[in-house]
């Protein structure tokens, strides 16, 4: 039998995205490309062993917020706020299985934007997001600073988080974002790293209290 996709060479291999079999081929070109590839399609799984994580280098300066300097000690600093704000990242993408690493990397730009704004000037500016799946993924990481600053309030009087920390803590997760993303259209990459991170349901602020979870890229 010919291929569900091209038609033309034989099927190989069964293809959860089409509900059929096809081609190695078609398989590797259209890999996260036209095809909606399911975490447990285990080609999928077989590819991302192979791949490398892609250098800075060869990714967009200018959309990695360059002059932001993120050292070994901010890290271990704000390891909890870091783990808080990836927790919400992973549940926002539970809530919406259409969310991709496009999708995360375009609302943490957003919110980088924004906290930019906030911590250099004091001003309060919310960068435009028009699509409803960057929204929710926005609100989500949104919510979580609300809650850690008020956890901090509860248990210490007042809450120290500042602005400016919140925007290096996503300038952070963006550069992981966009390193361990394929680049590919329909790429979950990222999205799969978070769930493993944070396999089962638990509070965001259980989520930021744990520590020696977070993986730098």
């Amino acid at each position: 039998m010919s291929c569900a996709i091209c038609e033309k060479h034989k099927e190989k291999r069964s293809c959860p995205a089409v509900h059929g079999r096809i081609c190695p081929q078609c398989c590797g070109e259209q890999r996260e490309v036209t095809l909606d590839c399911p975490s447990e399609c285990v080609y999928l799984q077989q590819a991302r062993e192979h791949e490398k994580p892609r250098p800075t280098e060869q990714l967009d300066q200018a959309a990695l917020f360059p002059k932001v300097e993120i050292g070994d000690q901010f890290l271990y600093e704000q390891e909890h706020l870091i783990l808080g704000l990836s927790y919400a990242l992973a549940k926002s993408a539970r809530a919406n299985s259409s969310v991709r690493d496009s999708d995360l990397i375009a609302a943490l730009t957003a919110l980088a934007r924004s906290y930019e704004t906030l911590s250099n000037s004091g001003l309060v500016y919310e960068t435009p997001i028009a699509n409803l799946a960057h929204q929710a993924i926005a609100a989500e990481v949104q919510n979580m600073v609300k809650e850690y600053r008020e956890a901090e309030q509860k248990h210490i009087g007042y809450s120290k988080l500042r602005d400016s920390d919140v925007f290096r803590a996503l300038v952070f997760l963006l550069r992981m974002g966009m390193v361990r993303t394929s680049g590919r259209p329909k790429s979950r990459a990222f999205v799969d790293f978070l769930y493993r991170q944070f396999p089962e349901q638990e509070s965001a602020l259980a989520a930021a209290g744990e520590g020696g979870r977070i993986i730098v890229p």
